[in-house]
């Protein structure tokens, strides 16, 4: 749990960054590309000759799909969609999570999604507005993109490592930045680059801090947490991310619905069995 809070932590200060310097005023597809190649550079040192093929090949697989193609679905829904409603939609990421964790070892637990769905309607509590008609493409896009982050977590935490963590997870970037290169090929303005020394160094954390070390410590951490606990941290971070722009930029924001929700969130946490009782209860359903 140490790791997740302290990356929400740093994804909460850098969606700050971005929603200041770099949302709009830099292309989005050229913003991600810069940030896997920066995460690439800092992890490709520490690559080992001893990662074999096949992990290297599925490393590169899910880092294509969590972060690749995640955001690829992401910016495009932009397009369907205002900035709240994209928020509003990914509060579900926690139930993929579940979902698709069950889905991995062929089994479906109704009471185990309980945690993630309160952590959505905790979410739901502070993100929902009124939305417009019509919107049913871009909703799919972002559950898309939710897929993708739930599946890239779910696939890393149960991917066996000959090696440390640390010395093969530079092909993890090495997929997501070959497909942001395809979709910054395809989709991206490379008229809206960067303008300021500022905006440079924001996008050199959001690809050292934010991407490269946040992304690591991430998926390490969710090897250390049960399935329930892990579904729920991905929503921590809406509320942890409006206090954040709230404190430093003294934006609007709705303290009772922040409270209220944030604290169903905690909740739900709190509620989430612990890896190890986890581990126990598969073990006595599976029969071994």
């Amino acid at each position: 749990m140490p790791l997740l809070w302290i990356v929400t932590l740093i994804w909460a200060f850098s969606f700050s960054l971005i929603d200041v310097y770099i949302a709009g005023k830099v292309d989005a597809y050229f913003a991600v590309w810069s940030r896997m190649l920066l995460a690439t550079l800092l992890f490709a040192p520490l690559l080992s000759r001893r990662v074999g093929m096949t992990l290297a090949g599925k490393l590169m697989l899910i880092g294509a799909v969590q972060l690749g193609l995640m955001f690829t679905l992401l910016y495009h829904a932009f397009a369907f969609l205002s900035v709240p409603e994209v928020l509003l939609f990914t509060i579900m990421t926690p139930i993929w999570v579940m979902v698709l964790d069950d889905a991995r070892v062929g089994r479906f637990r109704p009471r185990a999604l309980w945690p993630a769905l309160v952590a959505v309607v905790g979410a739901a509590l502070i993100r929902y507005q009124p939305l417009e008609p019509g919107l049913w493409f871009g909703f799919a896009l972002v559950q898309g993109a939710n897929l993708c982050f739930a599946f890239g977590q779910v696939a890393y935490r149960s991917l066996p490592h000959t090696v440390p963590r640390h010395q093969a997870f530079g092909w993890f970037f090495v997929g997501a930045l070959a497909l942001a290169s395809i979709a910054l090929m395809l989709f991206g303005n490379l008229e809206r680059l960067p303008q300021s020394s500022l905006q440079w160094g924001v996008l050199l954390w959001l690809g050292l801090g934010a991407s490269g070390l946040g992304y690591f410590l991430w998926n390490l951490g969710a090897t250390r947490v049960s399935t329930a606990q892990l579904a729920v941290m991905n929503n921590v971070l809406i509320p942890a991310g409006i206090l954040v722009n709230l404190l430093l930029w003294q934006r609007d924001a709705d303290l009772f619905r922040l409270a209220l929700g944030g604290g169903i969130i905690l909740l739900s946490l709190w509620w989430s069995p612990p890896k190890a009782t986890e581990t126990g209860c598969d073990s006595r359903g599976s029969g071994r």
